[in-house]
């Protein structure tokens, strides 16, 4: 195709898809039947891990729970029953563990089959500043937030790209799109999710496997402990999530096959904002929305909430 008629086709194209984005604004999408289907979900012994659970639960499917915590999965496992799943299985696995990983990910397609949802949900928050964030656990941080994402997809993907069919779900942050005070290792590491969902999307898409399907949430505070502390200095335009509507949207978003999740809905704006504005205006944007002092009051989830 010669580049006048190539250039065309785009034209026209992108009227068509701006037009069909518009139209879904007022006509909800079609969601598509997931029962039956494998989901696993990677932290899900408590927080919004344990809320995705129940909501896939409800829809007939079959449940996976990864977590580090035995009494959390358990509880889950048995809220996710009351909600209507068919089966739960549950495994502890350190997901910053590559070898801990592998194995668990093999005993699971021995005794479930294979994997056709995976939510990476696990996370952790050190919540200290950069200069004072010990090695081990920036290191941790990386582990857990960023390189889990790695070995679960080397170990599910494959049997999504053969059958040319699942969803990968990678729960990462607004700290994943803009840089936040404080945060600068939790930043990096939700930067590298969101980057590498986004380019395993992209392999799915070139190597015509267009029915692996994928979803990147990038929430603000959610109000589920691990942040516990922290304040928004205007909670009409940036409030703090409520947990059950955070699991229920991102559980919609699966459903419709919708690529990009952003909470509350001002983070589309304020993020756009980052790259065309400039850097004097993008400083005072960010302490206008107190993005120089969210972490200053930060105790983070207790003992007794983990």
């Amino acid at each position: 195709m010669n580049f006048f008629l190539e250039t065309i086709q785009v034209f026209l194209l992108s009227i068509w898809y701006n037009v069909e984005s518009a139209i879904h604004i007022f006509v909800p999408r079609k969601k598509k039947n997931i029962a039956g289907e494998v989901v696993l979900i990677t932290g899900a012994g408590s927080g919004i891990g344990r809320l995705m659970a129940q909501e896939f639960a409800a829809l007939g499917t079959v449940l996976v729970l990864w977590d580090i915590s035995q009494e959390g999965m358990k509880e889950t496992a048995r809220l996710a029953k009351q909600s209507g799943a068919s089966r739960v299985h549950y495994y502890l696995c350190d997901c910053s563990n590559k070898n801990e990983v592998y194995g668990v990910a093999d005993q699971v397609k021995r005794e479930v089959g294979d994997v056709s949802i995976l939510v990476n949900n696990a996370g952790i928050v050190t919540g200290k500043k950069f200069m004072d964030s010990p090695d081990s656990l920036i290191e941790k941080t990386m582990e857990v937030n960023t390189m889990a994402h790695f070995w679960t997809y080397k170990a599910f993907l494959p049997a999504m790209i053969a059958n040319n069919h699942g969803h990968l779900v990678s729960i990462a942050s607004s700290a994943g799109l803009v840089g936040v005070s404080g945060l600068a290792d939790y930043c990096a590491s939700k930067f590298a999710a969101v980057g590498f969902a986004e380019s395993v999307a992209l392999e799915m898409v070139a190597t015509g496997k267009d029915g692996v399907k994928t979803t990147v949430v990038c929430p603000y505070f959610i109000n589920t402990g691990m942040f516990d502390g922290c304040q928004t200095k205007w909670p009409r335009l940036l409030p703090i999530l409520d947990p059950p509507y955070v699991a229920k949207k991102i559980v919609h978003a699966v459903l419709t096959d919708q690529v990009y999740l952003l909470l509350p809905k001002t983070m589309y704006i304020m993020t756009s904002f980052k790259s065309i504005v400039p850097e004097k205006l993008s400083i005072l944007l960010g302490q206008y929305v107190g993005a120089f002092n969210f972490m200053e009051t930060f105790r983070g989830r207790s003992k007794k909430q983990e």
